[in-house]
């Protein structure tokens, strides 16, 4: 097979997981969507604009639910940045603080009760930031308006309850 002709088929092999994933609906500054296998459906969002340099690498929010694995409301963010090795990253949704487990551009709550917590103060407020010092030295800051985020968790929940 020549190159040429092999293209369209590297195109399609890469498209299908893209296909896969159904949306559940758009809601403001929030999405949800399901992935079929492994089942999961989440709540999903990029931060606002910054007048910060531009991020080397996408950065997005999400609160996932995997039923096979018994797993509901699991918050989790890819930062904008690599985090400095111990550096602590720090969560503000509304007047609420959180520390976050953190490694290479990922950070999550500790424990479920940790984004129990979380999920319910997301539910409260209009907006969320992560913070934390780059791995390359400096703070960032990475922000979230939080509309739509209540309506595409529930569409998140709802959507893996249908299947």
């Amino acid at each position: 097979m020549t190159r040429l002709a092999a293209l369209p088929l590297a195109l399609l092999a890469l498209a299908a997981p893209l296909a896969a994933r159904e949306s559940l609906g758009v809601y403001e500054s929030w999405a949800a969507f399901r992935d079929p296998s492994p089942a999961r459906c989440y709540a999903i969002a990029k931060p606002q604009g910054s007048a910060q340099a531009p991020a080397p690498a996408p950065a997005y929010a999400t609160v996932s639910n995997w039923p096979e694995r018994r797993v509901r409301g699991a918050v989790h963010f890819v930062l904008s940045r690599e985090i400095a090795g111990k550096s602590a990253v720090r969560l503000s949704v509304g007047d609420k603080r959180f520390t976050l487990v953190a490694r290479g551009r990922n950070a999550w709550a500790a424990d479920p009760q940790g984004d129990a917590a979380i999920i319910a103060a997301m539910r409260s407020s209009g907006s969320m930031s992560v913070s934390a010092t780059s791995a390359k030295g400096g703070g960032f800051t990475d922000r979230y308006t939080l509309a739509g985020a209540a309506t595409a968790m529930d569409a998140a929940i709802v959507g893996c309850a249908k299947r």
